[in-house]
């Protein structure tokens, strides 16, 4: 296999591992402040027993998190340099203030909540565990912003002398962080997180609500497990509906932005006014025949263009806008040059990712349906069923992350023909970068293929911690008879000893 074959299977390996573990930190971060202020305001004990008990699966999977976040930006210098040195200049800034005022910020506050408990007053124990979540997720939306530049480039200027791009200045970097493609996918994201975290507290929790049913200890079913389950399912319904809410918009924003994307992800074969939607590819190519449509007329159209028919319900097909692309990029990448992304992959991701988030919005109402009024559920296949799918919120973030970034291809910085449109725009001052141009010149197949091995299996084994630590904590559960101390200690003490309090 060639370099850059390599190198985007490293990087997609590399995303894929990262991404099963920052939706759950970014979207459980909040939660567990929340619970912990419901204790803090209440004085209700059993709220801060489930934020220490979610506390120790936020911790375990922020740790990893990090490990494996850190391989994932030293590629960028590494496997594509080329990439760096044409927009590095602009791509740089989001992820510096990302290291340097976010990371930061959730390090600090995160090891004041975790080893602060007595060391400082309850308010400032309780804020600490706040500002931990507010600094990821603003470094989500630091991340989310230099991502969103690659789809959609804004606040960059083109210097002809150095042959790359440059941030426009001051407004130019307030381009690049609250761009519309930045806010859609920021919004979108944190939504998602929120679904990943409510997923994960609600089938623990209704797997301990039946448990401690059968056991015969309702008691503890009712007093922790109930409460939390709940708390959990209200939180899937309501983050699965802004979940489709802002995909749908999101969806109509990337069609203008990044059409070519769309277009594969849709199954927009050919231009058509009220089109189907497209429910299923027969073949690898996009084709007015491969594309099996639900008999519904205008429905693909609404969900671009709010309109079921006429003039305005028109989409622009694939071989319509990859002949287009083609008489404009002639001279520079050739009159034959594919600039439509792999349409197999594109079409399913985006959607796998829509049924498992109407999956979600549909068991988030079963659930609360079982626990309704004075309910204490105690059917094993419904414990089994929520224990199952927990999963499913991490495999739609998957595959949304997949539908991104597979679905940017050919390009690795897309061309923004809104802010530099093709009338007015050359080729070559357009601020763009096709995948094959940014990988590693000076890089060997070897090396990178035997660094993709082993950190893949390095990642593998972390996993396989991460998989152990998360079910060995919450099939340990809450003791309720054990203390907690929650009292100021004389820290001046000698026989004081710095320790976890989760």
């Amino acid at each position: 296999m060639e370099v850059l074959d390599l190198a985007r299977w490293q990087f997609g390996i590399t995303t894929v591992y990262h991404f099963i573990l920052v939706p759950l930190t970014i979207g459980l971060s909040p939660l567990v402040a929340l619970m912990q202020t419901k204790w803090l305001r209440s004085g209700d004990e059993r709220w801060l027993r489930l934020s220490e008990f979610f506390g120790k699966i936020l911790v375990i999977n922020f740790a990893l998190g990090v490990a494996t976040g850190i391989v994932q930006e030293f590629q960028f210098g590494m496997n594509w340099s080329q990439y760096s040195l044409y927009v590095g200049d602009i791509f740089g800034a989001p992820l510096a203030f990302e290291a340097l005022l976010a990371f930061f910020l959730e390090s600090t506050f995160l090891g004041i909540w975790i080893f602060g408990r007595g060391r400082v007053t309850p308010k400032i124990h309780t804020l600490s565990i706040w500002l931990f979540a507010l600094g990821t997720n603003i470094s989500a939306l630091f991340i989310l912003a230099a991502n969103s530049f690659m789809q959609n480039p804004n606040g960059a200027v083109y210097n002809p002398e150095k042959h790359r791009a440059e941030l426009d200045g001051a407004h130019g970097f307030l381009s690049v962080i609250f761009s519309k493609t930045s806010m859609y996918a920021f919004a979108h994201t944190i939504t998602a997180s929120l679904l990943v975290a409510g997923s994960l507290i609600a089938g623990i929790a209704l797997w301990w609500v039946v448990r401690m049913v059968k056991k015969g200890n309702r008691e503890e079913a009712e007093t922790y497990w109930k409460p939390a389950a709940r708390f959990g399912l209200v939180t899937m319904l309501v983050s699965s509906l802004l979940v489709i809410t802002t995909g749908h918009f999101m969806g109509q924003h990337i069609y203008h932005e990044q059409p070519t994307k769309m277009i594969a992800a849709m199954g927009i074969a050919q231009s058509e006014e009220s089109a189907p939607l497209g429910l299923l590819l027969t073949g690898t190519d996009l084709t007015k025949d491969s594309v099996v449509k639900l008999p519904i007329p205008g429905l693909e159209s609404f969900m671009v263009t709010n309109h079921f028919s006429g003039p305005e319900s028109k989409l622009t097909g694939a071989k319509e806008i990859n002949e287009q692309w083609q008489k404009y990029f002639a001279d520079e990448y050739g009159p034959h040059q594919n600039y439509l992304p792999n349409i197999f992959v594109s079409f399913y991701s985006f959607r796998i990712m829509m049924i498992l988030g109407f999956a979600s919005l549909a068991l988030s109402l079963l659930g609360l349906r079982a626990l309704r009024k004075d309910r204490l559920p105690a059917s094993g296949k419904l414990a089994k069923l929520f224990v199952a799918t927990i999963p499913l919120p991490f495999i739609a973030s998957t595959f949304g992350w997949i539908l991104t970034e597979m679905g940017r291809q050919p390009w690795v910085v897309y061309p923004n023909f809104n802010s530099q449109p093709m009338a007015s725009t050359a080729p070559s001052d357009l601020i763009h970068q096709m995948t094959d141009f940014g990988v590693s010149q000076n890089v060997l197949s070897v090396e990178v293929l035997l660094s993709m091995v082993l950190f893949t299996v390095l990642y593998a084994v972390l996993g396989v911690v991460w998989f152990v630590l998360v079910k060995r904590y919450a099939v340990e559960g809450i003791n309720p008879q054990q203390a907690l101390r929650t009292e100021m200690i004389d820290t001046a003490s000698p026989n004081v000893k710095l320790s976890f309090a989760y």
